[in-house]
């Protein structure tokens, strides 16, 4: 299968990065090293291009209305600029996704041909879910008889996280002039903005735990873009982006929960706070079934205390050597210089503190439940 590529694939070579396929996507998976891009993240700025994550946008009269069916949390709560984190999810309340939803302004859908201001959307889905997305997110808007566009824009926006301790003054600085001042943005928010003459969606999210944006620009924008920042912010790749999200506890669609490996809810994901009952959405009755019942099995951080390295599908074992568990997510630190893991545990095992074991190459090394964030 031939991979799709981002818009600055061979700029990217140029620079020495090594790739990786992720997602049906090559992409950068290090320019550097994981350990030193890693750090720049965590001290002072780093960029990274995340064009392979999917943009789905939704606009008509009915739009609010489909978003919210098919996403858990309450979109009706979210004014112009506005961002919320939900999953999405099937009958029986496992999620095939997670996403963040973006209100756009209303203005939005006069590219939809619209004669008034409509509700707008913009949703992301995780690399190489973007065609599944677009086709669930049609299919139930014609069964019901809902009025609104829903366009796969994947191919026609880039997308980069500057993200870092110095990551609010560099977006800001490299805002045209009679831009607004971003640094004004709150935690999930975002507006559009020009960077190098190109009209941006800047967002105030990321997957890294420090502060700092995703901007969306047009396709052939990317490159003058990328220009702004790659001087003063250093190229990252998924490898970093993949430590820094671990040390933060943050899930990883496709291996911390996929729907047929490792099919878990969003309590089960302790993703609960995505979960808003009062609405009405695909899998809401199984949900709160569960949130009565409770869960068997939930989502934790666990840290090594002898020497090794947690790697995915290798067991958890308790005290007495029985298998009750796997390693969704392990690496080793390169914040905290030690090896942590994510995985699911039964609930009667997840007190932090509770001793089990990881088998790393057929030896049981010692460890115990942790909170995320790891310290």
């Amino acid at each position: 299968m031939t991979l799709r590529k981002p818009p600055l694939r061979e700029i990217h070579a140029e620079r020495g990065a090594t790739f990786t396929e992720f997602g049906g996507w090559d992409m950068p998976v290090e320019f550097d090293s994981i350990r030193a891009e890693h750090a720049a993240v965590r001290e002072d700025a780093g960029i990274f291009d995340v064009s392979h994550m999917g943009e789905i946008v939704v606009a008509g009269p009915d739009a609010t209305t489909l978003v919210q069916r098919l996403t858990t949390n309450d979109v009706t709560e979210l004014d112009a600029g506005d961002a919320q984190y939900a999953a999405i999810t099937r009958e029986d309340g496992v999620m095939l996704d997670d996403t963040v939803v973006y209100r756009l302004p209303d203005e939005a859908g006069d590219d939809f041909g619209r004669d008034d201001p409509v509700p707008a959307y913009l949703f992301v889905p995780n690399a190489g879910h973007d065609t599944e997305s677009h086709e669930r997110w049609v299919d139930y808007r014609d069964d019901h008889d809902l009025d609104c566009e829903v366009r796969n824009v994947t191919e026609d926006w880039a997308m980069f996280a500057v993200q870092g301790p110095a990551a609010p003054d560099l977006v800001a600085g490299a805002v045209d002039d009679g831009g607004p001042d971003v640094r004004g943005l709150s935690r999930f928010s975002a507006a559009f903005a020009p960077l190098s003459g190109a009209e941006c969606w800047v967002a105030r999210t990321g997957y890294t735990g420090e502060d700092g944006f995703e901007i969306l620009c047009p396709w052939d924008a990317a490159g003058d873009v990328w220009d702004l920042f790659v001087d003063d912010a250093a190229p990252c790749g998924l490898g970093a982006r993949d430590t820094l999200r671990m040390e933060k506890g943050f899930l990883l669609s496709g291996q911390d929960f996929h729907p047929e490996d490792e099919p878990r809810t969003p309590y089960e994901a302790d993703i609960g706070f995505v979960v808003d009952l009062d609405t009405e959405f695909v899998g809401r009755d199984a949900l709160a079934e569960q949130a009565e019942t409770g869960v068997e099995e939930t989502f934790v951080g666990i840290e090594l205390l002898d020497r090794g390295v947690p790697r995915h599908g290798y067991d958890i074992t308790d005290e007495d050597g029985h298998v009750v568990g796997a390693v969704t997510s392990g690496t080793m630190s390169p914040s905290l210089d030690k090896p942590i893991a994510l995985g699911y545990l039964p609930v009667d095992l997840t007190d932090p503190g509770t001793e089990v074991n990881v088998v790393v190459r057929a030896r049981e090394k010692r460890a115990k439940v942790v909170t995320v964030p790891f310290e």
